[in-house]
């Protein structure tokens, strides 16, 4: 069997709107001061307003709006069986960034897997968490690589190197080499001892911070979450964006976990500029509600 699962791609495209249409959705305005969005392509409802709900008027909208009839499925998550619950909450939290993370075992044997239970902490200090279920039968590799050097780096995936991530999937002997399985090259580290990927676009060097066991009531611990202290980003030039201080989404082509198979593409980008109290919500809020 083929160490590659099968993967269900999302084709999607990032796209910029028309300069008329910038002009167009820049002069709507959204509440009663006049609008500052900044798009790249067009927010689902340009014409929405402060306190008007869920848009009725675009093409989604109405459908979704008329299913609210058709009610709700309620699961009680404490009493569902824990593989019903993994298959529900991985097709529900959606898109989920994968962590493609590296590290080296106490022996020196190197290892390399994606894990999507993975989200930014915080950027004072830079933090990353990763998430590792612990299965009955034996512990994850990274888990114990982690707990033990202290040391790990987060790659991010890109499309161009999707299937070669996707084969260190593999449930693997302790001594197996994924690095060797996927064929991706290595990169030494500046602070770490272990290797980045070569062809990831974002690798970040961590440390690590705390580690948290995670358990049940009664139970032994299922889930050890781990917190990594970012000590040296590294981002390719060409992903970078005109300021050089950004990543460019369209560039990074970074790609993301949906449940079961599935894997996504980036999609539409739009931006919607945060109101700001002071010149456009507070005059709204004293007519609209105090009153």
């Amino acid at each position: 069997m083929s160490l590659l699962r099968s993967t269900l791609r999302i084709r999607a495209r990032i796209f910029d709107a028309s300069s008329s249409l910038h002009k167009t959705v820049a002069t709507t305005p959204w509440t009663r001061a006049k609008a500052r969005f900044i798009l790249t392509g067009p927010p689902p409802n340009p014409f929405w307003q402060l306190g008007s709900g869920a848009s009725t008027n675009t093409p989604s909208s109405k459908a979704w709006n008329e299913q609210e009839k058709d009610g709700w499925t309620t699961w009680n998550m404490q009493e569902m069986d824990m593989r019903d619950a993994y298959t529900l909450m991985t097709s529900a939290v959606i898109p989920r960034p994968i962590a493609f993370v590296s590290s080296l075992s106490e022996e020196g044997v190197p290892n390399l897997a994606p894990f999507s239970y993975f989200a930014m902490v915080g950027h004072n200090p830079p933090m990353l968490s990763v998430s590792f279920s612990l299965s009955p039968r034996r512990p994850k590799d990274t888990r114990e690589n982690i707990l033990a050097t202290k040391e790990f780096v987060v790659n991010i995936i890109s499309e161009p190197f999707i299937e070669a991530a996707n084969a260190t999937c593999v449930e693997a002997p302790e001594e197996v080499d994924e690095w060797k399985l996927s064929g991706l090259g290595m990169v030494p580290s500046d602070i770490v001892k272990l290797a980045r990927v070569r062809e990831s676009a974002v690798s970040f060097e961590c440390t690590l911070h705390s580690s948290h066991d995670i358990q049940a009531p009664n139970s032994p611990p299922t889930t050890t979450l781990v917190l990594g202290l970012i000590k040296k980003a590294h981002i390719r030039n060409a992903v970078l964006s005109a300021d050089k201080r950004t990543v460019d989404a369209e560039k990074l082509q970074a790609m993301s976990r949906l449940g079961g198979l599935a894997y996504a593409r980036v999609g539409e980008k739009f931006e919607l500029k945060r109101p700001s109290w002071r010149e456009e919500v507070e005059g709204w809020w004293d007519d609209a509600v105090k009153r």
